[in-house]
Order: structure tokens, then sequence, then C-alpha cells
């Protein structure tokens, strides 16, 4: 009975988070339809005003769970600018939860409601979140020789050419890096060593297109690329074996006492535009990435061991900042789980949401 206890405890640190960032998806996205229609013959700008303001909300409200509920400490290295900017975020890809340090590093930049994605194509899938991601300006991409270079460029442009900020996130490994998948490490190993790149240890070897496309597409808007390395501290084991990161439902439990996040900013003019220059460059960011994380896992020097180079700093996400969205979207989400009509309402948003935003996201370029 006792362990049967615990067993339900530990469960419900994840099922509890869970259970409202999912709950409140269809308050959400009647407050989105409500400022659509509301927005409907007003210039597209205070559409995506109104738009920026909601995801920011949304966005929050997630970030109360993943900072303030978990209570891990984020341990930054480098200096994040105080301003916000149109960027292209680039960062090496190991768990589920890596676009919520994209989150935690935006919100600590006024810039959360800004921030948009490059996923992968079946995440399009995913009931409302597939669609309202597409809408808000992320982009769905195909791996390899599906990769579809022109409808990026038109989705990233149609953009760019309304003036929409700018902080797209993109994981250039192209899926998630698990030492416990040794094939899948050797065989990009294997690969760089082919194409004459240096072999990387602890990241794979970076895809190119997806990055260039969306730099050169919107270079002349952005101000800068942010180059960002993760650690995950519980996969700094005792020995320099490095263990894999943790999975989203892991985090909410409270698994993860620590993250470090290194920052670097880069002038996109600092950035050659040609592809094969460009493929290189790439490269070489993530050279620097991998030599970090052999020196964060592998380093005999006690004083180097599980940290980056350079002063790290922790920055504590003050509640305020996230416990009103929770407070708002709760409170538009129960009273529709009260009332008969509501719960139909409810669930009508579900499902017709689900449909028309795969019809959606499937038709639109």
């Amino acid at each position: 009975m006792l362990l049967s206890l615990v067993v339900h405890t530990y469960s419900l640190r994840y099922w509890f988070p869970a259970a409202v960032m999912i709950g409140t998806a269809p308050a959400y996205i009647l407050s989105w339809g409500t400022c659509r229609l509301i927005s409907a013959f007003l210039p597209s700008r205070i559409f995506r005003r109104m738009d920026d303001h909601l995801y920011n909300i949304y966005q929050s409200l997630v970030l109360f769970f993943f900072e303030n509920y978990t209570g891990v400490e984020i341990v930054i290295y480098g200096d994040i600018p105080k301003d916000k900017e149109n960027v292209v975020y680039l960062s090496n890809h190991q768990c589920t939860a890596d676009w919520i340090i994209a989150d935690m590093l935006a919100i600590r930049q006024k810039a959360l409601g800004h921030v948009r994605y490059v996923l992968k194509d079946g995440l399009k899938w995913l009931p409302l979140y597939g669609w309202y991601f597409s809408q808000h300006g992320g982009v769905y991409v195909k791996r390899s020789a599906k990769f579809d270079e022109k409808a990026m460029k038109k989705k990233l442009s149609s953009q760019t050419v309304l003036g929409t900020p700018m902080y797209l996130v993109i994981f250039p490994e192209g899926t998630r890096y698990n030492p416990e998948l040794k094939k899948m490490i050797s065989d990009s190993q294997a690969f760089s060593a082919k194409e004459g790149l240096a072999v990387l240890d602890h990241v794979l070897t970076p895809r190119m297109k997806a990055s260039h496309v969306a730099i050169e597409t919107m270079r002349d808007h952005l101000d800068a690329v942010y180059d960002v390395t993760v650690v995950y501290e519980r996969t700094l084991g005792t020995s320099s074996e490095r263990h894999p990161a943790p999975s989203m439902p892991e985090f909410l439990c409270k698994e993860c006492p620590k993250v470090h996040i290194h920052f670097e900013r880069v002038d996109v003019k600092e950035i050659p535009p040609e592809s094969v220059f460009f493929r290189r460059w790439l490269h070489e960011r993530f050279e620097i990435k991998d030599q970090m994380l052999t020196t964060f896992y592998e380093s005999e020097d006690p004083d180097k061991k599980g940290r980056f180079p350079g002063k790290g700093q922790r920055s504590h996400l003050s509640i305020t900042k996230t416990l009103p969205s929770l407070l708002f979207l709760g409170g538009l989400t129960l009273p529709m789980l009260l009332t008969e009509s509501g719960r139909k309402l409810y669930v009508r948003t579900w499902v017709y949401g689900t449909l028309l935003g795969w019809l959606w996201v499937n038709v639109s370029p």
C-alpha cells in the first residue's frame, strides 16, 4: 500500500502539470479565435501583435511548471542581450524538453511571444498544437531529399515582409542525441569522416539546409544568430560516461536539478551566405559545442568538469512572470468544465479545432 501511494504521488508530479497545460488548450484556442475575429478587418500587424501576446500568455503558463514548479536551477554562461532581437536560435538537441530552453531564454529578453520553431513534419498532426504552431509562424520540414526549400522560403518571406518579430528555433542535428544509441552516433561520425569534416563525439553532424534557408531568407530581417549549448546536469555521472537527457515527464517530475546553458551571440554579418562555406561554418560551430561538452563530461580537472568555460550565473525567474498566465487561463477553463454547455463547447473545440487545423495546415502554403 505504501509503495502504491509513492508511485501514485510520483505520477501526479507529471500528470498534474500535463493536465493543466493540455486542459487549457481549448480555452486558449477560443480566445485566439475571438481575437482573430476582432482583428479580421484590421491591418495584419494588429493581429500579429495580438497573436504574439496570447502566445506569450500560454508559454508563460508552460514555464510556470518547467521553472517554478520543478524548482530547476538555470545556470547561464554568456551575456543574453537585454533588448529584443530578430534571431535564429541554433542549439544541440538531446530530448523533448529542449524547446523549453529556448522559451527560458526568450522570456528573459521579454521576447517569449516571438518564439517560433522549425519542426519535423510529423508534428503537424498534433491535435490543436500542430495547427497553432504553424499559424503562429512555425515551419514544418521533412528530412533529407524530401526537404521542401521553396515552401520554407515562402513561409519565412511572407513573415519578413510583414515585419514579424522573429525568434526562430532550429535544432540542426535533425534528431535527438542519445548516448545509448551507439549506431546512430557511429553513422553520424562515419558521415563526417566521409565528407572530410571533423568527427564529433557529443553532438551529431549538423544538417545545414533548414538553417541556411532560414538565415539567407531572413538575412536583412535578422540581427543575430544565437548559438546555444545545453547540458542537463542529470546526464553527468560519477565517471566520464554520459547519461541520456531527461524526458519531458522526467523533467516535470523534478528529476533535473540543474540546467547549464552556454550562450553566444553571432552577428549575421559574420555568417557566410554561400552554401558550401555555410556548411563549414555550421560544422565548426558544432565542433566548438563538442569541445565544450567533452570538457564538461570528461575533464580530469575538477574545476572544469561539470561546467562550461567562463562564469556561470544562476538565473532565477520570478513567479510573477508566470503565475498570472496560469490564473488567467485556468480562470477561463474552469467555468467551461463546471457546466454542461461549457463541457460541450470544450469537447467541440478539441474535435472541430483539430479537424479544421489538420485541414488548414495541410492545404496552406
